[in-house]
């Protein structure tokens, strides 16, 4: 697929746009005759691929706006009734040139595929974020309706964004400028799943298995010296989350020693929430939940992706459905009445009535927290996307509405939201929630309320300023092998914290 793009600066944006329709090809961008890198195109790939093209020319006081779909046969899109003349001066108004180029384009493409995305033109990670934007310039009612005519929202992915909308802004507002998060990074699991893109390890390979033992001490190190300068800095933890990979992977006697070492080194006494992702049920015993529960965590997932044990299988991981039930159950006999769950829509081998048995079963279950994944194209993945998965979109786009229909009706209500990059359909994870259960942790992380500082391999500290919006941003090492070999640079990278607050004097890295 070619984007030509003539006339103006927003190739970004419309090659984004244009990904959404073109899901399982690399869009070529041709920029005023040249391709993005600044090298003249190859005739050829005007004549044998596809190609839109966006054109924006000033004529006069005004700016003409067209846009035009060319299929590989030759048969072009009328752009005709697709010219617009825009006043120049609107170019950097809400009412812009790149919105019209953008919305000129959306219809050219839903013509030529037939595929209408029900977020419209956004790409962006956090619509409900933008809605909440829109209605606190324009007013609710005003807002909402900017925000489905002009971004061509369907109705249903409007109730969603401002249901979302509505809860994230209660949890916001508990938020203070003195106040953080603590994320920290177990990247190991019992085996990789075909989909998963994230910095893990299968335990089991000799790499992690060197890496392991040496990782847990340096992390606990890390910790430790994080909860200093979180002193020294004079912010208050709100919440904490244990995440991988699948933190599981500790035995019950490691748990216990990490969740001491956090209550030793921070201040738990502000601390509404304290989440351990469990995960997967194949890594989950009585005693490690024990562990979990003595350690002052509250809330923790149990995630199964699916309950079908032929797509459990297919994706690379170690348990059944049955397994995931019983976790659960062994989960809320220990005392555990804040639980999460997962389900991924679009798994290889599933099906939309397979979807919807997945979706039925767990509700029966009665977890306080669903969250819906929309399967994402990953490159470092090993799933093989050369099947045609993006062919599959309309049928995972049913299933995610099915879900959303399921969980309403079920009493749950959506409380946060975002979207990754090249998720199939361009369509949303969600998570949902009995009210009163919303995980405070994951809205305040999303929409950046306030500073998460974060530990282990590839892990990022967001330092939020407390009176603004800019966020200054610390990398962990992203691989176990590479942040035990450059810890002490890795502890040294945390003086940045402190200086971000203003403070001098710096704690040792031991």
């Amino acid at each position: 697929m070619v984007l030509i793009v003539n006339g103006n600066d927003y190739a970004y944006e419309l090659e984004k746009l244009t990904s959404c329709f073109f899901q399982e090809e690399a869009v070529k961008v041709i920029i005023d005759g040249k391709l993005k890198d600044g090298e003249e195109p190859v005739p050829e790939i005007l004549n044998d691929l596809p190609s839109v093209e966006v054109t924006t020319e000033t004529i006069g006081e005004f700016t003409k706006v067209s846009a035009a779909y060319t299929s590989e046969s030759g048969n072009i899109i009328s752009e005709s009734e697709e010219n617009r003349l825009i006043p120049c001066s609107l170019a950097n108004s809400e009412d812009s040139i790149e919105l019209h180029c953008a919305q000129l384009l959306y219809k050219v493409l839903c013509k030529a595929t037939g595929i209408t995305p029900g977020w419209g033109i956004l790409t962006g990670i956090r619509p409900s974020k933008l809605l909440i934007r829109l209605m606190e310039e324009k007013g609710k009612e005003e807002g909402i309706e900017y925000f489905k005519n002009s971004f061509y929202v369907t109705e249903k992915k409007t109730k969603l964004a401002l249901d979302v909308a509505k809860t994230e802004e209660s949890i916001i507002g508990t938020s203070t400028p003195d106040a953080f998060s603590l994320y920290i990074s177990i990247p190991f699991c019992p085996s990789r799943c075909s989909y998963c893109s994230f910095v893990s390890s299968a335990v089991d390979t000799p790499t992690a298995k060197k890496a392991f033992v040496p990782y847990f001490e340096n992390l606990l190190k890390e910790i430790k010296y994080t909860g200093e300068i979180a002193k020294q800095s004079g912010i208050k933890m709100f919440s904490a989350y244990v995440g991988g990979g699948t933190p599981s992977t500790l035995s019950a006697e490691q748990i216990e020693r990490l969740l001491l070492t956090v209550r030793d080194s921070f201040d738990m006494s502000f601390c509404k929430e304290f989440t351990f992702e469990a995960g997967r049920p194949d890594t989950i015993t009585k005693d490690k939940l024990r562990a979990c529960r003595d350690g002052a965590v509250d809330r923790i997932s149990i995630n199964p992706q699916t309950m079908s044990n032929e797509v459990l299988k297919l994706v690379g991981r170690r348990h059944t459905a049955e397994l995931c039930v019983d976790a659960f159950n062994t989960a809320t006999d220990i005392g555990f009445d804040n639980i999460n769950m997962d389900l991924i829509a679009g798994l290889p081998g599933d099906t939309l009535d397979g979807f919807k048995d997945s979706v039925n079963k767990v509700i029966a279950l009665g977890p306080s927290n669903i969250t819906v994944h929309a399967l994402a194209y990953k490159r470092s993945s090993d799933l093989d996307y050369s099947s045609g998965l993006f062919s599959f979109a309309r049928d995972i786009s049913s299933m995610v509405d099915y879900a959303n229909d399921a969980l309403y009706s079920a009493g749950y209500i959506p409380y946060y939201m975002y979207r990754q990059a090249k998720s199939v359909g361009n369509l949303e994870n969600v998570g949902w929630c009995k009210p009163g259960y919303e995980s405070k942790y994951n809205i305040f992380m999303m929409e950046e309320c306030h500073t998460i500082l974060a530990c282990g391999a590839g892990a990022v500290t967001k330092l939020k300023e407390p009176n603004g919006s800019n966020i200054t941003r610390i990398f962990n090492f992203k691989y176990p092998f590479e942040y035990n070999d450059k810890f002490e640079e890795q502890i040294s990278r945390k003086k940045a914290v402190l200086d971000f607050y203003g403070k001098s004097s710096l704690p040792k890295g031991n």
